[in-house]
């Protein structure tokens, strides 16, 4: 269901309802008369979906997290919030960037269109940027040949799942983040077809990808249990949606009296 095109659809209704009552109806009904019970019902509303409209299109948007590729960052269940404004402002529906205001950073934990299918939203954490030489080899990524930091923090136990993995703290620039690996898990990804697909090659360890200009390599934080750019390539710049900024609620939790996770996104 593509909400952002019902909303406009919306305030596209109400909006010519509540024109026309300001400029025509209005005048025509007696003094002191009330609107009629549908008007009421649908221009009434305008002003309200129209505010929604603006929040959601050009400010922060609400996500759901629906799977554990980003566990520990992100947890199944977790509401987030979405700052659409970070990496250009754009036309709701059709995406055209009117304004730049930005571009993403590696670490950034981001919000994009999935690339075999626009339909769907992705959340993975970015890697590798335009330019950048991303090798990913024995679960340690490499980037322009400079090796991401990481310090062994101990096991991890997924409270959702009987799963073990060795939980990492992993640095690039001045971002530190929690990832996972599974324990023993071997290291293996089958590369499937994908847009500048020449750009990546196997490796006896991995992968080496070249990013192309106007894309990002990006990858879950849940390393041996996600779908990435390791798999379906890399992410037009077109298809960003925002950065992941807060986590506001996770029912499963807050209701259990865990409240340690809710504010910003490492």
């Amino acid at each position: 269901m593509n909400f952002a095109l019902i909303l406009l659809l919306l305030c596209l209704a109400t909006g010519s309802l509540w024109v026309a009552d300001r400029l025509v109806w209005r005048k025509a009904r007696p003094e002191g008369a009330h609107r009629p019970a549908w008007l009421e019902y649908t221009a009434g509303f305008f002003p309200v979906l129209f505010f929604v409209f603006v929040i959601r299109s050009f400010l922060f948007e609400p996500f759901n997290i629906p799977s554990g590729s980003m566990i520990p960052t992100l947890r199944i269940g977790d509401l987030i919030l979405v700052q659409k404004y970070t990496y250009g402002v754009r036309l709701p529906v059709v995406h055209t960037k009117l304004i730049e205001t930005g571009s993403p950073d590696r670490g950034d934990v981001a919000v994009f269109r999935y690339p075999k299918d626009e339909s769907v939203d992705y959340i993975k954490r970015i890697v590798g940027l335009p330019g950048d030489i991303v090798v990913v080899e024995a679960k340690q990524i490499t980037i322009n040949g400079e090796q991401v930091q990481r310090v062994d923090e101990g096991v991890f136990a997924d409270p959702g799942s009987i799963r073990t993995s060795r939980r990492f703290t992993e640095q690039i620039g001045e971002r530190r983040y929690e990832t996972l690996n599974d324990i023993d898990s071997p290291e293996f990804f089958q590369m499937e077809s994908f847009p500048n697909r020449e750009s990546c090659e196997r490796t006896p360890a991995g992968i080496r990808c070249k990013v192309p200009d106007g894309h990002y390599f990006a990858m879950g934080d849940n390393r041996d249990n996600s779908a990435d750019s390791r798999i379906w390539g890399f992410i037009p710049e077109r298809n960003l949606v925002g950065k992941a900024v807060v986590v506001w609620f996770n029912g499963s939790e807050v209701f259990s009296g865990q409240f340690s996770r809710l504010g910003g996104i490492r």
